[in-house]
């Protein structure tokens, strides 16, 4: 049997279509906040990152280029089970995807470039990463505890039986 389909054409390089997500996880479109969280989710479901860090819609039609002032995604609620090593931390994000800290999604803290201050964020999938809001960065920081390690004491956090840092400690 034969496949009479036309052979798919590759995908439209759509140019600036306007879209950025904002250091909030507020998605806009020219200018505009998208108020549908179903529409934030398929255009969500659609986001790529290169390798370059530029972020794309990418359909098997149209391909266009948006603007990610931070990570794509914010952290909006913490879930975890269990204590010590065997603690399972997981988040939710803005737009519903449920991501467990595990070696495959990492936690990481950047210093803020303007203050300093710790910026916390979780990979969700692809190179696509979650900025934890502040409230689910202190309810986070609330399970942590001091652990030595090769690198010296650190406070951290256990999920998935990793111990994942989330800074030095200061020697008094």
């Amino acid at each position: 049997m034969s496949d009479n389909r036309p052979p798919l054409a590759a995908p439209v390089q759509c140019g600036d279509i306007g879209m950025r997500i904002g250091r909030d996880g507020t998605w806009f479109y020219k200018g505009s906040p998208i108020g549908r969280k179903e529409m934030v989710c398929l255009f969500a479901s659609t986001l790529k990152r290169r390798e370059d860090g530029s972020f794309w819609l990418v359909t098997p039609a149209e391909i266009a280029k948006i603007e990610v002032e931070d990570a794509p995604f914010l952290a909006v609620e913490l879930f975890s089970a269990g204590s010590g090593a065997l603690r399972v931390v997981s988040f939710r994000t803005n737009i519903d995807e449920l991501v467990t800290v595990d070696r495959q999604h990492p936690l990481r803290i950047e210093p803020d470039p303007k203050t300093g201050e710790p910026v916390p964020y979780v990979l969700v999938r692809d190179g696509l990463e979650a900025k934890l809001a502040r409230p689910v960065y202190y309810e986070m920081v609330a399970l942590g505890h001091e652990e030595t390690t090769a690198q010296g004491t650190q406070f951290g956090l256990w999920s998935s039986g990793i111990f994942f840092p989330l800074g030095k400690l200061e020697e008094a």
